[in-house]
């Protein structure tokens, strides 16, 4: 049986990952919907799957962090608490992450193998260039846009799809958070 596998990635409106100016973790609209949401989507057995970066990014973060901070709301904590694996040709173990570990290799045969190997669910928050090449392989089963209700033309980083390949999207879940985050979960086919 072959595991799932869901991309699971934050936007603003005009598709940017984050932001950089005075905006703060969620663009400063979170609410309780949204986090309850979120810790109850990481409440079940399953495996985290992140790039290098975003492992890397992570773990800066949650050193940096406070307890009281955005970075270590309970699903971050519930997130950084499950098995992962980080895909890395760089990274040597071990890692400063409670039960991961690391595979090295290009990310398409690592995920495909996972996929065909696990007993769990595979998600991965953010890795924005490693699901791009996941979505061209045809290995991304759900992709997951939380959407929120801002534009950031002039601060926007990390564009999301920048280069990705075209895709049809399927609809097969939405929700409205906090009364203006609107989750969407689509089914993708290479267009």
């Amino acid at each position: 049986m072959t595991a799932t596998y869901t991309f699971d990635v934050f936007t603003s409106l005009d598709g940017y990952g984050a932001a950089g100016g005075d905006w703060t973790g969620y663009w400063g609209k979170q609410g309780p919907e949204l986090l309850d949401h979120r810790l109850a989507l990481y409440d079940t057995d399953q495996r985290m799957v992140f790039g290098a970066a975003t492992y890397r990014l992570f773990t800066q973060m949650l050193a940096a962090s406070t307890e009281e901070s955005d970075v270590r709301d309970p699903w971050v904590t519930r997130m950084r608490s499950l098995p992962a694996t980080v895909v890395s040709t760089t990274l040597e173990g071990p890692l400063d992450w409670p039960d991961a570990t690391v595979a090295h290799g290009d990310a398409v045969d690592v995920v495909a193998r996972l996929k065909e190997e696990s007993d769990v669910p595979l998600r991965s928050h953010g890795s924005l260039s490693m699901n791009r090449a996941l979505m061209a392989a045809g290995l991304v089963d759900r992709l997951q846009v939380t959407l929120f209700p801002v534009i950031t033309g002039r601060t926007g980083l990390d564009p999301i799809f920048r280069d990705a390949a075209d895709f049809d999207l399927e609809l097969l879940e939405h929700r409205t958070l906090d009364g203006h985050i609107q989750e969407l979960v689509y089914r993708p086919t290479l267009h």
